[in-house]
């Protein structure tokens, strides 16, 4: 017996069809969507990942809007595994060529700004800005793949992942949403939960990850799945490797240059840390969230979770996670 799903479980599982989307009737639509509360702000579940509302009519318009291009780069990221040092290496090493050292803009703009978001537009700006967008386009997502446009993977665009030890990626998220929401207040053990859950911004966690990394496998030419833990260890390696994936490789020039030594040295934390446009100002989201440009840096240690979780948090989540990537190859 065929199964017949509810409007809000379609809506949930699959999306909207191009007939309800192209309506408009966006809010109707995710008033349909399963909510559920325990984070800063209450979640929808949309195409079985968990989103922040306000986000989801964005996403949906994704479809309408955004046109892939094979010479498109995507930065792939969960939030808070990395995507603030991603975009600052990306951009310093295609634009090498545009700009020196000494005078650059990673100096007095934020990376978060310089490569934009497919599906958060700029304050003031739409979806349709990203067609205005000289080729090629450097652009950024937190998108799982599932929710990517299905031209994306078909015209052959490269797309960058990262992911994070998901202790840290976990530890940081929590601090993050009690920052960015006035009078968030999450308590540590119920963050857990939920995340072990697969409740979270952008969770399941696992499936965000695995998403990305089958495609890794089975396109090796046009996806790179790094952990930001490769490039804490080896950056100039790191360096390297992204340059020559984006097609922008190092010369021998270059290497004796030390080209490779003076990205890692311009988009380190350390180095990002120190400047002013870093630890003043903000971009106010509406919804009551508020993202200050110094939320973006907060230790981007490897291991900090030990600072913050017992031995039974820590192993509660390796079980989940051991359970999870199970026989995909993946492993922190």
């Amino acid at each position: 017996m065929a199964c017949i799903l509810s409007k809000s479980e379609e809506t949930a599982t699959n999306g909207p069809s191009p007939e309800d989307v192209s309506s408009k009737n966006l809010e109707d639509l995710i008033r349909t969507l399963p909510t559920r509360e325990g984070w800063s702000q209450p979640m929808v579940l949309y195409k079985n990942y968990w989103c922040r509302p306000h986000l989801v009519g964005k996403i949906m318009l994704l479809e309408d809007t955004f046109k892939s291009r094979r010479d498109d780069i995507i930065l792939a990221t969960q939030p808070k595994c990395g995507t603030t040092w991603l975009k600052a290496l990306a951009f310093t090493i295609t634009n090498r060529s545009r700009y020196s050292f000494s005078d650059h803009p990673l100096l007095t703009s934020n990376p978060q700004y310089l490569v934009p978001f497919i599906e958060i537009p700029d304050a003031g700006r739409d979806h349709i800005y990203l067609e205005t967008l000289p080729s090629p386009r450097l652009l950024s997502t937190h998108l799982p793949l599932s929710m990517l446009p299905s031209e994306t993977s078909s015209t052959g665009c490269r797309i960058v992942y990262l992911c994070r030890e998901p202790k840290d990626a976990f530890v940081s998220r929590w601090h993050f949403e009690n920052k960015i929401v006035k009078g968030s207040n999450i308590e540590l053990e119920k963050a857990l939960d939920m995340f072990c859950e697969g409740f979270s911004p952008s969770g399941p966690f696992w499936n965000h990850c695995l998403e990305y990394w089958k495609e890794s496998l089975a396109r090796q030419d046009e996806v790179l799945f790094l952990k930001y833990e490769e490039i804490k260890s080896q950056p100039e390696q790191v360096v390297r490797q992204l340059a020559k994936f984006l097609g922008v490789p190092l010369t021998a020039e270059e290497e004796s240059d030390g080209v490779a030594q003076e990205v890692v040295k311009l988009c380190s934390f350390e180095n990002l840390t120190s400047l002013q446009v870093n630890r003043t100002g903000g971009v106010d989201h509406g919804n009551k969230i508020y993202v200050e440009n110094s939320v973006f840096f907060r230790k981007g240690k490897v291991g900090d979770w030990a600072n913050h979780m017992s031995e039974e948090m820590a192993e509660k989540i390796d079980r989940v996670i051991e359970e999870k990537l199970k026989g995909s190859g993946l492993a922190f």
